[in-house]
């Protein structure tokens, strides 16, 4: 496959990571040597020096030919500016970041698909999407919904309340039992576990089951005296904040604080809901967060541009009393030293954005593609293709490659767990984990 990528920052470097893993033919295209010179020297890929909106430059990279044309600059208008551009000269298929959610709106799509721009991308979505299923249910770190929620991954913080350590998953985690524990991060390692692996204290642990057994994996991990979160405070006003606040559930209220006073304003303006209160304020500010009462308040979430002032915030208000908090961190540089601080839930809406991205670019059909930060792992919805080798032989029998595992299927719309004597038919919607791997040696059990 010929990618063509424009935008040498965090979405295109994430994307540039997962395409050397799978040597494919890819050209980035930015005006910085500098980030170029970076990009280059780590990653298998050529660079462009030139603007992404020069015809020459777009041609000399190759987008006449180009399978995918990425453009996911900072500029809203230089990523639709260019991806119309390359469409014209000849590119496949085109992908642009987008500031403005009004271009998200169905009834926009053939629109923009006329000119040129196949696919948008609005990180601050996927972003939302993350905070509420966070704030969903206060015990998770993470969740993840297969097919519409016919499976369920729950990614827990273990503590000393959890009934399940120190135990062999292979006696916890048997073919007839409604869990499985897919991963688990521990002391900066991923392990993809097999059965005689044991749960221990401090772990983050992955686990893939159903809606009905959601009530079980909180009482067995400890977690049943966690309030639910029903009242939750919001430091920064920005785009990713507005899109939270707006899918919030019926039954949360919301504080959001915000220390410019015009976008309070424009806050009000554009919310315009009894469930949001709007404060000008420095949410740094300890006396405005006790005059709030931040010490009821059951979630905190930072989500200013600065990824320090985030975690910092998210550590006074656990020492505040707060149990849910979550951080948005956009350095990724700075989001190991989140999750060992124990923040929380960790969102970084670029790595969101190159996920759905990367999942274009596989062959299989394959859908719902996650890199889930916190474990330094990959997931997916593959569908098990007519005669493929997944189909061929039971789960045990197919030698996936190690660092491989397979959580669940779904069927027919509903949701089972697999095991190694699960055999696969053509149809099926699989969960995969990769750590370490890439999809590209996953798909082709799949095609």
């Amino acid at each position: 496959m010929k990618i063509v990528i424009s935008g040498a920052y965090a979405i295109g470097t994430h994307l540039a990571k997962l395409l050397s893993r799978n040597n494919q033919d890819t050209v980035l295209i930015d005006e910085d040597e500098e980030r170029l010179a970076n990009i280059s020297s780590d990653y298998d890929l050529m660079t462009l020096h030139a603007s992404p909106t020069s015809i020459a430059a777009l041609k000399e990279a190759g987008t006449a030919d180009a399978d995918l044309y990425i453009a996911v600059t900072p500029n809203e208008s230089t990523n639709m500016h260019s991806c119309i551009l390359a469409h014209a000269i000849g590119a496949k298929k085109t992908v642009a970041k987008i500031d403005n959610d009004e271009y998200i709106e169905p009834e926009n799509k053939d629109f923009f698909k006329q000119l040129g721009v196949d696919s948008l991308i609005y990180p601050e979505k996927f972003a939302a999407r993350d905070i509420i299923n966070g704030l969903k249910m206060s015990w998770v770190r993470q969740r993840w919904d297969v097919h519409e929620g016919a499976l369920v991954m729950l990614g827990i913080k273990l503590r000393e309340g959890c009934e399940i350590l120190n135990r062999p998953l292979k006696d916890l985690c048997g073919p007839e039992d409604p869990y499985h524990v897919v991963a688990i991060k521990r002391e900066g390692d991923t392990i993809i576990p097999s059965g005689n692996d044991e749960l221990k204290k401090h772990d983050l642990a992955y686990f893939m089951t159903t809606k009905t057994y959601i009530p079980y994996i909180r009482k067995i991990v400890g977690k049943e005296h966690y309030v639910d979160v029903k009242n939750v405070m919001i430091m920064g006003g920005g785009k990713t904040s507005i899109c939270a606040v707006q899918n919030l559930p019926d039954y949360m209220e919301a504080k959001i604080i915000e220390i410019d006073e015009k976008r309070c304003d424009y806050l009000n303006e554009v919310l315009n809901t009894d469930h949001v209160m709007v404060i000008n304020g420095d949410g740094r500010d300890l006396s405005l967060l006790t005059e709030e009462n931040i010490k009821t308040t059951q979630a905190f979430v930072a989500l200013t541009g600065n990824a320090e002032t985030n975690i910092l915030a998210c550590l006074a208000a656990k020492r505040m009393g707060v149990r849910k908090t979550v951080a948005m961190v956009e350095n990724l540089d700075y989001a190991g030293m989140a999750i060992s601080l124990d923040i929380g839930t960790i969102v970084n809406k670029k790595a969101l954005a190159a996920s759905y991205i990367y999942q274009m670019m596989l062959d299989a059909d394959v859908h719902n593609v996650r890199f889930l930060m916190m474990a330094n792992a990959d997931v997916g919805e593959f569908t098990a293709q007519q005669g493929s080798k997944v189909t061929r032989k039971k789960v045990f029998e197919l030698g996936l490659p190690r660092g491989t595992t397979i959580g669940g299927l779904v069927r027919h719309g509903v949701g089972h767990l697999v095991s190694g004597g699960t055999q696969i038919e053509a149809g099926d919607i699989v969960v995969v984990f990769c750590h370490e791997i890439n999809m590209k040696k996953i798909e082709v059990f799949f095609k």
